[in-house]
C-alpha cells in the first residue's frame, strides 16, 4: 500500500541539502552517527491540494482560449491506495474499497468504508473527465514543449477559472477535498492515516493526478480498488479498450487480486481474457506462507490458495507480484512464518515478491489481540532474523524489492543471484551493537518520512529541536528510551 502526498514543513531550507543519511544498500555505519535533516519542500507527487499565496494564484492564470467546454470539467475518483510502482500511474476506480475487510491488521477500511462496485457508466464517464482534463492542460500550454515541475504552479490558476465560469453557470464543481469522516475519540495516529485519504478528489486534486502521470511518461495505469479479478473479463475489457482509446501512451494495466479469487473463482479463460485485454499484472497480498498466521489474521486465504492463484495468473500470462509481510507471526510463530513464507513463493514462483513489514495501526483487531495478550510484536532484530531465514530458505528465480516505507533494510535485487549481498546486509545490521541499532533504525526510518512526505510536521520537529546543528542532527546525546520513543513515533506515521 502506498498513499502519496507532500507535507509543508515548518521552515524552509536556506539552501538545497543533500541527505546525508546512512547507504542502507551497502553500508551499515558502526560508529556514532550525525545525519543531515533535510527540511525543504519537495516537489508534489500526487493527490495533494497545491497550496500557493494569492499573489501566486494571479500569476498562475491562462489565457482561456479553448475548445474545451469548462462547464463540464468536473474530477474523478482517484485510487488513493495503490502498489507503489503505481504512485505516478493515471488511476481509475472499477470498484471502491475492500469486501473481504477482516483481515486483522489491516486500518485502511476499518472505519466504516462500504464496498461497491461502480457501474459501467460511472467508470467510462470518470475516464471522459480524466481526457478532458489531460487535453484541457495542453491547450493551455502545459506540457508543451514537455511537462516540467515547474507546471505545477499553473494548476491553481487553471482551477481557479474553470470555477469561475462553472459559477457564472450555476454549475456545481467539487472544488476541495472532502476531509475524512472521523469520530471525535479516534486515535491520533489514525486521524493521521486517514487524513491522507482522498475519497472525494477536487478539481485541483485531479489535475495535479494526471499531471503527475505525465511527468512520469505517462505509460502506467492502475485499476482499483481492492481486488480488480472479481470483476468480469468483459468488464475489464471494455473498460481498458476505452482507456487505451483515449490515452493510447499507456502501456501497462495492473490491479490489486485476492489469491483465493484467482484460485477459485476465475477460470483460466477468464484471466487469459483479462490478459488479452491489456492487463499487464497482479498485485497479491500473500502476507504469509503460514496458515496458521493466515488464520489467526483472518486472511481468508490459505496457502494451498496463494500457490494456486499464483501459478494460474503466469499461466495465464500475467505478470505476478506478491507481498509479504515480515513480523506478521509476532514472537510465538516467527520462525514459522519465515520458513513457511519462502516454501510458498518456491512453490508460486512469482515474478516479484515486495516486502512490507508488519506496523500494528490503532484500533485495528491486531492492536487488540496485542493489548489482550494474543499476540506479541517482534522487535526489530528479529525481524530481520526472519528475513535472513526468507532470503535464504528462496531458490526460485524472482525479483526482491523493499519498496515500503515500513522496512528497515533496502533489499533490491535479484534472487537467487544475489542472496550473497543481501545476507550481508543482513548480518552488518545484525553485528551492529544495541546502541548503534537504534542509531540505524532511526536513521531509516527518518529517510523514508521525508521521502514519504517531503518534510516533518511541527510536532515532530519540535520533538527533533534539542537534537539540531547546523550541519544536521546528531543523535548521540539522546538516550535510548527517548530514542526508541522518537523512532516509534516515526514509524507510527509512516504509510507501509
Amino acid at each position: 500500500m502506498s498513499v502519496r502526498r507532500s507535507l509543508p514543513n515548518p521552515v524552509r531550507a536556506q539552501s538545497e541539502r543533500l541527505m546525508r543519511i546512512a547507504d542502507r544498500h551497502h553500508n551499515i555505519v558502526k560508529g556514532p552517527v550525525v545525519i543531515a535533516l533535510v527540511i525543504w519542500y519537495l516537489v508534489p507527487m500526487d493527490i495533494r491540494k497545491i497550496r500557493l499565496e494569492i499573489k501566486q494564484r494571479h500569476q498562475g492564470r491562462m489565457n482561456f482560449m479553448t475548445s474545451t467546454d469548462l462547464i463540464a470539467l468536473e474530477p474523478f475518483e482517484i485510487c488513493t491506495i495503490r502498489p507503489p510502482t503505481e504512485n505516478a500511474s493515471l488511476t481509475f476506480r472499477l470498484t471502491r474499497n475492500c469486501y473481504w475487510n477482516k483481515c486483522r491488521f489491516c486500518p485502511v477500511y476499518k472505519m466504516g468504508a462500504v464496498f461497491s462496485r461502480r457501474s459501467l457508466d460511472e467508470v467510462l464517464r470518470d475516464i471522459e473527465r480524466a481526457k478532458a482534463l489531460d487535453d484541457l492542460m495542453r491547450e493551455q500550454g502545459i506540457g508543451s514543449p514537455k511537462y516540467t515541475q515547474s507546471d505545477y504552479s499553473k494548476l491553481p490558476g487553471l482551477a481557479d477559472e474553470i470555477l469561475q465560469v462553472a459559477k457564472k453557470a450555476g454549475h456545481d464543481v467539487q472544488t476541495r477535498r472532502a476531509a475524512a469522516e472521523l469520530s471525535a475519540d479516534v486515535d491520533p495516529r489514525l486521524a493521521w492515516f486517514f487524513s491522507w485519504f482522498n475519497d472525494q478528489p477536487s478539481l485541483q486534486d485531479s489535475l495535479a493526478h494526471v499531471l503527475t502521470w505525465r511527468l512520469a511518461g505517462g505509460e502506467t495505469c492502475f485499476l482499483g480498488d481492492a481486488d480488480g479479478l472479481i470483476l468480469k473479463p468483459e468488464f475489464l475489457a471494455t473498460v481498458v479498450n476505452e482507456i487505451k482509446s483515449r490515452f493510447p501512451s499507456i502501456k501497462r494495466f495492473t490491479v490489486y487480486g485476492r489469491t483465493r479469487t484467482a484460485a477459485r473463482q476465475r477460470s483460466l479463460a477468464d484471466l487469459r481474457a483479462m490478459a488479452a485485454a491489456g492487463l499487464n499484472r497482479v498485485h497479491f497480498g500473500v502476507e504469509s506462507g503460514s496458515d496458521r498466521v493466515l488464520a489467526f489474521m483472518n486472511k481468508g486465504e490459505s496457502s494451498a490458495e496463494h500457490v494456486e492463484g499464483c501459478l494460474k495468473i503466469k499461466e495465464a500470462g500475467l505478470s505476478c507480484s506478491v507481498y509479504i509481510m515480515p513480523g506478521l507471526g509476532g514472537t510465538e510463530l516467527s520462525e514459522e512464518h519465515a520458513t513457511e513464507t519462502a516454501r510458498v513463493i518456491n512453490a508460486a514462483a512469482p515474478d516479484f515478491v515486495r516486502l512490507r513489514t508488519l506496523e500494528i495501526f490503532p484500533q485495528t483487531p491486531l492492536e487488540k489481540a496485542l493489548k489482550d495478550g494474543e499476540f506479541e510484536e517482534c522487535p526489530e532484530e528479529q525481524i530481520i532474523r526472519e528475513l535472513r531465514i526468507m532470503i535464504s530458505g528462496i531458490h526460485v528465480k524472482t525479483e526482491l524489492l523493499s519498496d515500503s516505507a515500513s522496512n528497515l533494510l533496502d533489499l533490491y535485487g535479484k534472487l537467487p543471484e544475489d542472496r550473497g549481498r543481501f545476507l550481508k546486509i543482513i548480518d552488518d545490521y545484525l553485528a551492529l551493537s544495541d546502541r548503534n541499532k537504534r542509531i540505524f533504525s532511526f536513521n531509516a526510518r527518518l529517510q523514508s518520512f521525508l521521502g514519504q512526505y517531503g518534510g516533518l510536521p511541527e510536532d515532530l520537529y519540535e520533538t527533533l529541536s534539542p537534537y539540531l546543528r547546523e550541519e544536521g542532527i546528531d543523535m548521540r546525546s539522546c538516550p535510548d528510551d527517548i530514542l526508541e520513543n522518537i523512532i516509534r513515533a516515526i514509524r507510527s506515521r509512516l504509510m507501509p
